[in-house]
C-alpha cells in the first residue's frame, strides 16, 4: 500500500459556503441539545458537496461530536442493500464500542441485515412487517447510541442509493424523536430527472417540516479567483481567471480542471468537451496507471488493492508506481478504511468508464469475477456475493451470472432488502433462457420460505423452474412495496399456466394476486380469493390450501362476516393442522375467534383469541402475535369492556415496538386511542392517536389515527380540525376496499361535521349512503354510533325550516335501521335507548321518562361522556315538565354533566349545558352572573338578558311558541317579552327587530340556527 502522496490540484482554502455551513453548525447545535437534525445537501456534479462536509465533519469531530460516514455504491440492483448503514454503523461501532454493544443488545440477529459483523442475520419466516421491524430498530439503534454522545451519521451520493436505503432514510427523517443525532444526506441534483427513483423522496421530505433542505450554488467570479489562487499558491492573472470562471460556469471542481491544466501548459490544447477535460489528467498518465485507472472505474465506487493486483497482473512494484502516479494526480485517492481505492471525483469515474470499449468492459468484469471466484478473501465477506453477480453479469456469461445473481437475491432477502432481491430476481428471469440446460437444472431453491412450501415442493430435490423465480419475485414486490411489478410477475405467471395447468401453483398466484389488489387499492380482493378457492377445491389438503381459507375467513371477517366466514375460518384450522403450517392456523384460529364475538358468542371466542395470544407468545409466532395484541383487545372493546382492552393494548404496544411491528403499532395506538376515549382519558386518547397516525408503516393505520383525531376535534368543537383529519383519513382509506371498520366511523365524523356547520341536507346524505350500503353482520359496534349521530343530529335540527323537507322519510329511515340494529352487549343496549329516545326528541315527544332509562342504562357503564350527555338531555326533559323537585334533580344533572365536559374541554356540550341553565334561570356554579358589558349594544339599549335570549330566538325566526319550548316560558310571556323588545329598539315589526340586531352585531354571525348539540 502507499504512504502519503503529496498532491496539488486541490485548493488548500476552503472557499465561500459560509450560510451553508452556519446552517449545519446550527444543526449541530440542536442535536447536541438532543433534539434530532435533518439534512439534505444537494448540487450539481463538482460543485463540491463533498468538500463542504468534509470540512463540516472536522468541525464537528473538533467539538466532540462522533462522525460516521456511509457512501451508496453506483451498482444499482448489484450493491450490497444498505451499503451506507452498513458503512456508518461500522464506523459508529468502532468508535463508541461500548454504547453501541449496549445499545444493540438483545437485537444483534435483526441487526446483522444491516451489519453483519454483529453475527448471522435471524432465520424465520418473512413477513410485509420484516423491513419495517429492521427500520424500527436501527431508529432505536441510532437513539440509543446518540444518547450520550453527539453522532453526526453522513451518507454520501443519495443518487446512487438502493430503495432499501432510501426506504430506511425515509423512516429515520420522519421517526426520530430522540438523541444527539444529525443525519446528514447529500446527492447530485443535476441527475435527479424526471423519472429518477429519488425524486419521490425528496418531495416526501420537502413536506416534513423537521428535515432542512440545502442547495450548493455555483461559485461566484470571487469566490472562483480565490479557488484558482489555492490551488497556484499565487495570485492569479485577471484575465485566467475570467477565462476560467466563463468556461467552468463557477463549477468547482471544473475550475480545478481548468486551472491545473492550464498550470500544466495544457490551456491551447484543452476542447470543448467536458468528458475530454476530464480525461485530459488520466491520458497523460503512465500506461500502467491507465490501466489501473480502468480497473477501479469498472470494479465499483471503491475497489479493495488485493482485487486491484490480482486483475491488473503487474509486479508489485510496477502496480506501486502506477497507484502512487493516479493518486499524486489527484485521479485516485486512499479509501477511508486504507484497504483499497477509489476516484477523488465520481465524474472522472464516468469518463473512464464510458471510454471502455465494449469487449473491454466485458473482459474487465470477467477478470473481476474469476479473481474473486478464485480467493474469495480479496473482497469483505458481506460484500462478496453480490460483487461477484455483477461482475458476471456485467461479464455477459449467463451460465456463470444466473446462479451468481440468485445468490445474490438470498442475501438481499435475508437482510430484508426487498426491492433490490425483486430487482435481482428479474435478473436471473432475463438470464434464464441464456444460461445451458444443465446449469438450470443443477439449480435449486436456496431461499424457499416463502413461495416453496405453499406450492408443495421439496426444495432438496426438485430443480428450479421459472416460475419458481416469479413466484419469489412476487412475494419480494409485496414485501418491498412494489406491488405493481408483483402485479405484473403474477399476470405473467398465470398465463404460464394457462399452458401448463397447474391447480395448487394457480391458486397461489391468485392468493398473491388478491393481496396486492387490495393493497393497491384496485378492488377488495374478492373475486382473486373465489378462483383461489374454486383451483383448491377437491385437492388433497396442502400448506396453499389452507392459506387460501385463512385468508378467505379473514376476508369474510372484514367485508361479510357470518356464517359462511366462520366455516371457511374451521376449515382452515383443520388443513393448517393437518399439514403442520402453524403460523397459517394460528392465523386462522385469531380470525375465528373474532368471528364468534361478532356473532354473538363473547366468552367463546375471547377466550380462542386469548389462547392464541398466549401461544403465540410461547412459540415465538412475533407477526401473529402483534395481529393478536390488535385483534383482541378491538373485540373486547366491541362488548364495552374498554378497561381490560386498554390494559392488553398498552402490552401490545410495548410488544410490537420491541419487534418493529409497525403497523401492528400503529393499529394498536389507534384502538387504545378508542378506549380512552371511551373512559373519558381525552388527552391520553389524543396523544396515542397522533403516535397511530405517525407509525404506521402502511396507510390504513395512520389513516385509522387521523380518524380517532377527527372524533376528538368533533366532540371538542373544533370543527376545523375535525374536517382536516377526516378529508387525511379519507386519503389513506382509499375509496376501492371501504369495510364496515372504517367506512361507517368516516360516515359518522361526516355527517357530525355536517351537522355541526348546519349542512342538514348534507348529514342526510351521508346517513342514506351508509343505509343503502347495510350493516353487516358484527359492524353494530360502528353502526350504533352512526345512528345515534343521525338521530341527534335530526332533533338539533327540529326547529329549522331546512329541515322540514324529507324530514319525514328520514325518520323512518333512522327508525327502520334501529329495530333491525343487533345489540349483543349492555353498551350497545344503551345505544339503543339513546337513539330511540333521540328520535322522539326529533319528533318533539320526549319526556323525563323517555332519558330516564337511558340514563340509568349509562350509569352502570364505564362512559363517562355519554354518560354527561344524557344528563344532559334529561335535565332539558325535566325543566320542560316543570316543578320544583324536577328543577332540582335538573339542576344537579346538569352540573354533573357540565363538571364532566369541563374536564374533557368537550366544549359543544358544556355550551349546551350553559345555555340550557340560562334559559332556565339555573345557576350551576353558585357564581354571581357576570356584569353586563358597558360595551355592549343590548345593554344599551336596556334589553334585559331574558329579552336577549328572546331577541336572538326572533332573529332566528322562531315563533312565539318556538321561543316558549325554547325557554321553557309560555307563550303568552314570549309575547310580552316580543313586544317589549319591539317597543326599546323603536321598530313596528320582529324583521325590522332583526334587522337591528345583525346590524348591531349582536349575535355571532352562524350561531343563531346552532342546535343544542351535546
Amino acid at each position: 500500500m502507499l504512504g502519503p502522496v503529496e498532491t496539488r490540484s486541490v485548493s488548500p482554502v476552503f472557499v465561500g459556503r459560509a450560510d451553508e455551513l452556519a446552517t449545519l453548525n446550527d444543526a449541530l447545535a440542536g442535536a447536541a441539545a438532543a433534539e434530532p437534525q435533518a439534512l439534505l445537501l444537494g448540487g450539481e456534479a463538482g460543485v463540491g458537496k463533498t468538500r463542504l462536509v468534509e470540512e463540516f465533519a472536522t468541525a464537528a469531530a473538533r467539538r466532540g461530536a462522533v462522525v460516521a460516514v456511509g457512501g451508496c455504491v453506483e451498482i444499482g440492483a448489484d450493491g450490497l442493500p444498505f451499503a451506507p448503514f452498513s458503512t456508518a454503523l461500522r464506523a459508529l461501532r468502532d468508535a463508541l464500542p461500548e454504547e453501541f454493544a449496549a445499545a444493540a443488545a438483545g437485537q444483534e440477529e435483526e441487526l446483522a441485515r444491516l451489519l453483519p459483523d454483529l453475527g448471522e442475520a435471524a432465520v424465520g419466516r418473512h413477513g410485509e412487517q420484516g423491513l419495517a421491524r429492521l427500520f424500527e430498530l436501527t431508529a432505536r439503534l441510532l437513539e440509543r447510541v446518540a444518547a450520550g454522545h453527539t453522532v453526526v451519521l453522513v451518507l454520501e451520493d443519495l443518487h446512487w442509493a438502493d430503495a432499501s436505503t432510501r426506504h430506511l432514510l425515509a423512516y429515520l427523517f420522519r421517526t426520530l424523536r430522540a438523541g444527539r443525532l444529525l443525519v446528514l444526506a447529500t446527492y447530485r441534483s443535476d441527475d435527479i430527472h424526471r423519472r429518477h427513483p429519488l425524486r419521490p423522496l425528496l418531495a416526501e421530505l420537502d413536506r416534513l417540516r423537521t428535515v432542512r433542505r440545502i442547495e450548493l450554488a455555483r461559485f461566484t467570479r470571487e469566490e472562483a479567483g480565490r479557488q484558482i489562487a489555492g490551488i497556484l499558491a499565487a495570485e492569479p492573472d485577471p484575465a485566467q481567471v475570467d477565462e476560467i470562471y466563463e468556461r467552468s460556469d463557477g463549477n468547482a471542481f471544473f475550475i480545478e480542471e481548468l486551472a491545473v491544466a492550464a498550470c500544466e501548459g495544457n490551456r491551447t490544447g484543452l476542447t470543448d468537451s467536458l468528458r475530454d477535460l476530464l480525461l485530459v489528467r488520466v491520458e497523460a498518465l503512465p500506461e500502467s496507471a491507465q490501466r489501473v485507472a480502468r480497473i477501479v472505474a469498472e470494479g465499483g465506487s471503491t475497489v479493495e488493492y488485493r482485487l486491484i493486483a490480482a486483475v491488473a497482473q503487474l509486479t508489485e512494484d510496477d502496480l506501486i508506481e502506477a497507484l502512487r502516479a493516479a493518486v499524486g494526480a489527484n485521479i485516485l485517492t486512499v479509501t477511508r478504511a486504507g484497504d483499497g481505492y477509489r476516484f477523488r471525483h465520481s465524474l472522472v469515474r464516468e469518463a473512464v468508464a464510458d471510454d471502455l470499449l465494449p469487449g473491454e468492459r466485458s473482459r474487465l468484469n470477467r477478470r473481476c469475477a474469476e479473481a474473486l471466484e478464485a480467493e474469495p478473501g480479496l473482497v469483505p465477506a458481506d460484500a462478496r456475493v453480490m460483487r461477484l453477480a455483477s461482475y458476471w453479469y456485467h461479464a455477459h456469461d449467463a451460465a456463470k451470472a444466473l446462479p451468481a445473481v440468485l445468490a445474490a437475491a438470498v442475501v438481499a432477502r435475508r437482510r430484508h432488502a426487498y426491492t433490490e432481491q425483486l430487482g435481482l430476481l428479474e435478473r436471473a428471469m432475463e438470464l434464464w433462457d441464456g444460461a445451458p440446460e444443465e446449469v438450470r437444472s443443477a439449480l435449486r431453491p436456496a431461499d424457499c420460505t416463502e413461495a416453496y412450501p405453499p406450492c408443495g415442493c421439496d426444495p432438496a430435490t426438485t430443480p428450479l423452474r421459472y416460475l419458481d423465480l416469479m413466484a419469489e419475485a412476487a412475494v419480494a414486490g409485496r414485501f418491498g412495496g412494489e406491488r405493481e411489478r408483483a402485479l405484473k410477475i403474477t399476470k405473467r405467471a398465470l398465463r404460464l399456466l394457462d399452458d401448463e395447468p397447474d391447480p395448487l401453483r394457480a391458486a397461489w398466484f391468485w392468493a398473491q394476486r388478491s393481496r396486492l389488489v387490495q393493497a393497491q387499492a384496485r378492488g377488495d380482493g374478492r373475486q382473486e380469493l373465489a378462483t383461489a378457492q374454486d383451483l383448491v377445491r377437491g385437492l388433497p389438503p396442502s400448506e396453499v390450501h389452507a392459506e387460501v381459507l385463512a385468508l378467505a375467513a379473514n376476508w369474510s371477517m372484514l367485508h361479510r362476516p357470518g356464517p359462511e366466514a366462520v366455516a371457511a375460518a374451521e376449515r382452515a384450522v383443520e388443513y393448517a393442522r393437518m399439514v403442520g403450517a402453524r403460523d397459517i392456523e394460528l392465523h386462522a384460529r385469531l380470525t375465528l375467534g373474532g368471528l364468534k364475538v361478532d356473532s354473538g358468542d363473547t366468552e367463546t371466542g375471547l377466550a380462542e383469541m386469548g389462547q392464541v395470544l398466549a401461544d403465540t407468545l410461547a412459540e415465538g409466532a412475533h407477526n401473529v402475535a402483534g395481529r393478536a395484541y390488535v385483534n383482541l383487545p378491538s373485540e373486547m372493546q366491541a362488548v364495552g369492556r374498554d378497561r381490560e382492552a386498554a390494559a392488553i393494548l398498552r402490552e401490545g404496544i410495548a410488544f410490537t415496538r420491541k419487534y418493529g411491528l409497525l403497523d401492528s403499532e400503529a393499529w394498536a395506538w389507534g384502538n387504545l386511542s378508542d378506549a380512552l376515549y371511551s373512559t373519558g382519558q381525552w388527552q391520553e386518547a389524543a396523544e396515542a392517536a397522533v403516535y397511530a397516525a405517525r407509525v404506521g408503516h402502511s396507510a390504513k393505520p395512520r389513516g385509522a389515527g387521523a380518524l380517532k383525531l377527527a372524533h376528538l376535534a368533533l366532540a371538542r368543537g373544533d370543527v376545523a380540525e375535525a374536517g382536516r383529519q377526516l378529508a387525511t383519513a379519507r386519503a389513506c382509506f382509499g375509496t376501492h376496499d371501504l369495510v364496515a371498520q372504517s367506512s361507517l366511523p368516516l360516515a359518522r365524523i361526516a355527517l357530525g361535521i355536517a351537522a355541526a356547520e348546519g349542512r342538514i341536507d348534507d348529514a342526510r346524505a351521508e346517513l342514506l349512503k351508509a343505509l343503502d350500503a347495510g350493516f353487516p353482520p358484527g359492524s353494530h359496534r360502528y353502526g350504533w354510533p352512526l345512528l345515534l349521530a343521525a338521530a341527534t343530529a335530526e332533533a338539533d335540527a327540529r326547529t329549522l325550516p331546512a329541515a322540514g323537507p324529507e324530514r319525514a322519510g328520514i325518520l323512518d329511515r333512522l327508525a327502520g335501521a334501529v329495530r333491525k340494529l343487533t345489540t349483543g352487549a349492555p353498551l350497545w343496549g344503551a345505544y339503543d335507548h339513546w337513539t330511540r329516545a333521540e328520535l322522539l326528541r326529533a319528533e318533539g315527544t320526549d319526556t323525563a321518562d323517555t332519558w330516564s332509562p337511558v340514563v340509568t342504562a349509562f350509569e352502570c357503564l364505564d362512559r363517562p361522556y355519554d354518560l354527561a350527555r344524557v344528563r344532559h338531555r334529561l335535565a332539558a326533559a325535566l325543566l320542560a315538565e316543570g316543578g320544583d323537585d324536577e328543577r332540582d334533580r335538573a339542576v344537579e344533572l346538569l352540573r354533573l354533566a357540565a363538571a364532566v365536559a369541563a374536564h374533557l374541554d368537550a366544549r359543544p356540550l358544556a355550551d349546551a349545558a350553559a345555555r340550557l341553565a340560562q334559559r332556565a334561570r339555573l345557576t350551576l356554579t353558585g357564581a354571581a352572573g357576570r356584569a353586563a358589558d358597558p360595551a355592549d349594544p343590548a345593554a344599551a339599549l336596556g334589553l334585559t338578558n331574558r329579552e336577549r335570549d328572546v331577541l336572538g330566538l326572533v332573529a332566528a325566526g322562531r315563533t312565539n311558541r318556538q321561543i316558549a319550548e325554547e325557554l321553557f316560558i309560555s307563550p303568552k310571556t314570549a309575547s310580552v317579552h316580543v313586544s317589549n323588545i319591539l317597543g326599546k329598539l323603536g321598530v313596528s315589526g320582529r324583521g325590522e327587530a332583526a334587522a337591528v340586531a345583525h346590524r348591531l352585531g349582536l349575535f355571532v354571525a352562524g350561531t343563531l340556527a346552532a342546535g343544542t348539540r351535546g
